[in-house]
């Protein structure tokens, strides 16, 4: 009987842990409107430092896009206005992405469970390539987290080039 009841307290934890499941794009993209802020970082190549970043944004959800648009700091140095637009079709998302210094970027791909998974194609070469991907993740009941990875042109390892975690509040 004890054996029984850890598997069982397991299985339970893990589906609270996993969050919500969404039935349609729709509900899952309604899921990240709101007004956000929070922390982070951005490396402006895979060779340098992370600058820690402060950042807004504004997420606006339809039954068929999401639009998330924000600034973010770093010390009173660094500033700049980001934003993304996707469109959702199915299960295919596309859009744009503006905020590297390379112009804007075409984003595409698909959600699984709740991340969106991206495929960037940036407008110029950024760290030996025109290619990254960005991950748009809810995370709990109130957090989003936008992750940005890149391939180092001379390790050819993958690195987390910008992550931020914003909270509703």
């Amino acid at each position: 009987m004890r054996f029984l009841t850890i598997p069982l307290v397991v299985a339970a934890f893990s589906l609270f842990a996993a969050g919500p499941s969404f039935a349609s794009e729709a509900e899952y993209l309604a899921s990240l409107q709101g007004n956000l802020k929070g922390t982070g970082f951005a490396k402006l190549r895979t060779n340098r430092m992370a600058m820690n970043l402060t950042c807004t944004f504004t997420s606006v959800a339809k039954p068929t896009s999401l639009s998330l648009s924000g600034t973010c700091r770093s010390l009173g140095v660094f500033k700049r206005n980001i934003n993304a637009r996707l469109n959702v079709s199915g299960s295919r998302y596309r859009g744009t992405y503006t905020g590297a210094a390379s112009g804007p970027a075409t984003l595409s791909g698909t959600r699984a469970g709740n991340t969106i998974q991206l495929q960037v194609h940036w407008s110029k070469e950024i760290n030996g390539d025109r290619s990254a991907t960005m991950r748009i993740e809810r995370v709990g009941r109130n957090g989003i987290r936008i992750v940005t990875i890149d391939r180092d042109p001379t390790s050819g390892k993958s690195v987390v080039t910008s992550q931020i975690d914003l909270s509703r509040g």
